[in-house]
């Protein structure tokens, strides 16, 4: 949410020759690429887009941390030297279902209607009943010519359960003209289990696994880029069809591929060459100061570990270890498909976009996971690489909503103009022209459970836990000299016009969020 000021149209007024074959964005990259015959011949039809969504992944990953928290990610390092990372990316609700449901309707969660994971299976689409024929992003490609494929999560699924059963969890099987549930063995893998926090249900709890090498084949996001790649095969060689499957399979029509990996969402499992990039004698805990818990309303306190998980010093190390090797796990995953769109020469063609839904917490505050408002549990990595960019490697530090993806896609498809008008995000596409250019006022707006709301300003961060401010369940962070939000200035009578200020602005946000 850009405080009012619109991003889109600038592929528009940056080209003026008339070429009614091409898609006027289309033309724009057909020229950045200067690419042979074959790229200029599948722009005409629209790019490809392959969008890769990890699962619980905050930003300790190689393009976002700095070289003291050494987290060995290849693939995402070439991915962001490829495009252009988002730095200041932020989820619309730090849990699985609410957050994929926003990206994939481009609406926050309080006018979709999806506020959490307790939804029936096949409404986590859109729950507002006015909105039912909303499509999702990959609903409107799909209308729109493109060949649609989903791999495994996008929208919710349980992790563990339903992947377990095979289940197909929340999706919109409108969306896709194909759809691969997959069934990992996730809990059930065999091997020395330790459970590293108190707890039973392996979904919420800290549990670890390392498999020996080559014992992680059955794993779901080895699993989730064998048949993406297989897809991939089958879209780079069209072969004949009959007349009774033509149409469904559109062999001749740019894809938009969906590939859910579900890692590193607990239980962490990772094979023994992940591990051994982190020893639990080489992992910090965060830093977390004195009496840090006297100035936070007690809902942002819910994941605590002294009350939640109740893990000791040696706990915490070895899962901090695990999710990290879990982040290895899923980097190397996506490094074959990337390595897929090179053999198969469709890289040129095709759009990469990597997010995750939500950030995770690994101690800071003492807490753990998500469902606060911190800026660990909700700002998010977001690389989008477009075949060709002058952009390359560049790093775009201006505030972004993972809603702003569905008008992104849109543009980059060409399709910009047919995009719903009720969309809540804003194309990113300037930026990935000039990371750099200036863009106003920049707001991202996230809700959690318990009535949290929160809105990120370029140097504020203000949380609310409840309705209507009542002076104690209120946060306020100065990111200019507390990036790490320790202390909370809401309480502090000599900020109390930074607080009324950024009070207005969180009132006309959550108005526009709520859909009136």
């Amino acid at each position: 949410m850009r405080g009012g000021v619109k991003r889109g149209g600038v592929l528009q007024r940056l080209i003026s020759i008339p070429m009614p074959l091409f898609p006027r964005p289309l033309l724009y990259l057909a020229l950045v690429l200067g690419g042979g015959s074959s790229a200029l011949a599948q722009l005409e039809k629209g790019p490809n887009f392959l969008f890769v969504v990890a699962d619980d992944l905050n930003t300790h990953i190689g393009p976002y941390v700095d070289a003291s928290l050494k987290v060995y990610t290849p693939n995402l390092n070439r991915l962001a030297r490829e495009g252009v990372s988002f730095s200041r990316a932020y989820t619309q609700y730090p849990v699985c279902g609410p957050a994929r449901a926003a990206f994939m309707s481009g609406l926050y969660p309080e006018t979709n209607g999806v506020t959490g994971n307790g939804f029936e299976m096949g409404n986590h689409r859109i729950a507002t009943p006015a909105l039912a024929d909303h499509p999702t992003l990959a609903g409107f490609l799909r209308e729109r010519g493109y060949f649609t494929a989903r791999v495994s999560k996008i929208f919710h699924l349980g992790v563990p359960g339903g992947i377990e059963r095979g289940e197909a969890g929340s999706d919109d099987p409108d969306s896709w003209d194909y759809a691969v549930n997959l069934m990992a063995p996730e809990t059930l893998t065999p091997g020395n289990w330790e459970k590293l926090s108190q707890g039973n249900h392996y979904g919420s709890v800290f549990a670890r696994l390392e498999l020996p090498d080559g014992a992680e084949l059955t794993q779901a996001d080895v699993l989730a880029a064998n048949q993406a790649i297989a897809i991939l095969e089958n879209r780079a060689t069209p072969r004949p069809v009959n007349s009774t499957n033509r149409s469904k399979f559109k062999p001749d029509a740019p894809f938009f591929l969906a590939v859910g990996f579900v890692r590193p969402h607990v239980p962490l499992i990772a094979a023994s060459r992940h591990f051994a990039h982190y020893p639990e004698d080489k992992v910090k805990l965060p830093h977390v100061p004195e009496n840090d818990f006297a100035d936070i309303p007690e809902p942002a306190l819910a994941l605590r570990n002294e009350t939640r998980f109740g893990m000791d010093g040696s706990q915490q190390r070895r899962a901090i270890s695990a999710y990290h090797a879990s982040i290895s796990f899923m980097d190397e995953q996506l490094g074959r498909l990337l390595d897929a769109l090179d053999r198969l020469e469709l890289r040129e063609s095709t759009v990469v976009v990597f997010i995750s839904d939500h950030g995770y917490n690994l101690g800071e505050h003492s807490t753990w996971q998500k469902q606060n408002l911190w800026e660990e549990s909700v700002r998010v990595p977001l690389i989008v690489s477009v075949p060709g960019t002058s952009q390359a490697g560049k790093v775009a530090k201006t505030i972004v909503e993972l809603n702003d993806l569905y008008p992104t896609f849109a543009e980059l498809g060409g399709l910009g103009e047919m995009a719903p008008a009720i969309l809540q995000g804003e194309s990113l596409v300037p930026l990935l022209e000039d990371p750099h250019r200036p863009t106003g006022d920049q707001i991202a707006f996230t809700i959690s459970a318990s009535g949290g709301a929160s809105i990120r300003t370029e140097r504020w961060r203000y949380n609310r836990w409840g309705e209507d401010a009542d002076g104690l369940n209120e946060e306020l962070y100065d990111h200019a000299n507390d990036p790490r939000e320790y202390v909370n200035l809401a309480r502090l009578p000599e900020h109390g016009s930074n607080l009324a200020e950024i009070r207005v602005r969180f009132e006309r946000v959550r108005r526009v969020a709520r859909g009136n």
